[in-house]
Order: C-alpha cells, then structure tokens, then sequence
C-alpha cells in the first residue's frame, strides 16, 4: 500500500495522464468508494499542499483550498484546450 501511495505522489506532481483524469476523485464514482480510491484522493489532494496530519483549527477551509488546487491542476491538465485562432 505504501508503495501505491509513493507512486500516486510522485505521479500527482506531474502533469495527469488520460488513465489519472478519467479516475477517481476527478470523475463521480458509480457505487462505493474503495479504500484504494479514498489512498489516491489522499495522495492527490498531499501532491498540492494538504496535510492531512496537521492540527488546524482551520481544517474544513484547509481542505477545500487543497480541492480547489486539485481541481485546477484537473481543469490544466484535462480539461480540453480552448485554442484561439487569431486573425
């Protein structure tokens, strides 16, 4: 498991593969999350600057920033490319 959450952070840091964007916490998942799912989302949310060990009384707006972060690196990385052709 260790291993698993090692290479999700070293992946997490870099740009998103297809696999990554289409997969969990970016996409709604269909029936019960596993524990594998909840690593990932772990380790994606600590590959932006959350730190789930910390005592903060600021949790709750600790946590949203982190999926805010998240969600923009999804929206760079995934989201497709809005190009102009200027003329």
């Amino acid at each position: 498991m260790m291993l698993l959450l090692g290479s999700m952070s070293a992946m997490a840091g870099s740009k998103l593969t297809a696999a990554q964007c289409n997969d969990y916490p970016f996409k709604p998942v269909v029936g019960e999350v596993t524990h594998a799912q909840l690593e990932q989302e772990l380790a994606e949310l600590e590959s932006v600057g959350y730190d789930p060990f910390r005592d903060d009384y600021y949790y709750p707006n600790n946590l949203q920033a982190a999926q805010a972060r998240l969600h923009e690196k999804y929206v760079a990385d995934c989201a497709p490319a809005t190009g102009h052709q200027g003329g």
